[in-house]
């Protein structure tokens, strides 16, 4: 058993690791020469850099070494030492890198179609954020700020939470690209706002959906009177099991069978194929966020 859970440790230290790496690439071939801020406090750090020089790397321990420690004392210490993990390796990665000389591999959109970076930027950050909350960490940051409100102010959402936090750097972003005109006067332009809005979004689908997507499945409520014929073709082709319930119809008084059954999303069409078959047979699906236990994936 220990060894099981000091592999299963070392395992998710490794995935914490590879993904901080590939965040710290991340921003500096997609994000630090397009004139945006992604989500977070490390966009706040990216526009620290943008105004000062002084780089996302050092600004990023500033940031999140203080917030896992009172990540540490207030909220979860393993959840705090896996985000403090990210935060170091994600900092000397991206010191490692602004050092490199990878200036040939940069995405420099120029002001033009910059859209194309913030996607790919988005889409790599969500797939890490995924990762490491799947492991129990997170990015640091806003993360950690929405937990620890949520904590304090169970009444507030986390996802509520974290939306203000983005909307307020998205906000802000907009004063900080802002440019001087030919009169010396600054011009306003919304393009960071919305570039920080779509790098929000798609971050937060593709996280959600390597969160949910292994897990995810379908659930069948069917309400029948050919009990025995539908468990058998579930049975034979599914290849699951049905928990079966005795019911009584409220307005008939018709005695019924209540099948439950849990099955993957792909073979929802099967099934539905299968129920075709049988009249006096209702049933609706609803959508299974995560599994557990003696689940396979079969066809």
């Amino acid at each position: 058993m220990e060894k099981g859970k000091r592999r299963g440790e070392i395992t998710a230290y490794g995935v914490i690791a590879l993904g901080a790496v590939l965040m710290a690439l991340n921003y500096q071939l997609f994000v630090v020469e397009n004139g945006f801020a992604p989500a977070g406090l490390n966009g706040i750090a990216t526009m620290i850099q943008y105004k000062t020089g002084f780089s996302i790397g050092y600004l990023s321990l500033i940031i999140n070494v203080p917030l896992c420690v009172l990540a540490y004392l207030f909220l979860n210490r393993s959840f705090a030492l896996r985000s403090l993990a990210f935060s170091l390796v994600y900092s000397f990665a991206f010191l490692l890198f602004q050092n490199l000389g990878l200036e040939n591999l940069q995405y420099r959109s120029d002001g033009s179609d910059t859209i194309f970076p913030v996607i790919l930027s988005g889409v790599i950050g969500g797939f890490v954020y995924g990762i490491c909350f799947r492991v129990n960490a997170s990015t640091g940051g806003t993360d950690i700020v929405s937990k620890y409100i949520s904590r304090k102010k169970p009444e507030w959402n986390f996802f509520w939470v974290t939306f203000a936090l983005n909307a307020a750097v998205a906000a802000v972003s907009l004063f900080v690209y802002a440019k001087p005109d030919g009169s010396g006067a600054l011009t306003y332009d919304y393009d960071p706002v919305c570039f920080c809005i779509l790098y929000c979004f798609i971050s937060s689908f593709v996280g959600n959906v390597i969160l949910r997507g292994t897990k995810s499945a379908n659930k069948f409520t069917i309400i029948t009177t050919h009990a025995a014929q539908i468990q058998q073709e579930i049975h034979d082709v599914l290849h699951h099991t049905s928990t079966q319930i005795a019911s009584v119809g409220s307005f008939s008084h018709n005695q019924m069978t209540v099948l439950i059954c849990v099955i993957n999303k792909h073979q929802v069409y099967d099934l539905e194929k299968i129920l075709s078959k049988y009249g006096d047979t209702f049933a609706f699906s609803e959508t299974v966020n995560a599994t557990y236990g003696n689940f396979k994936q079969v066809k």
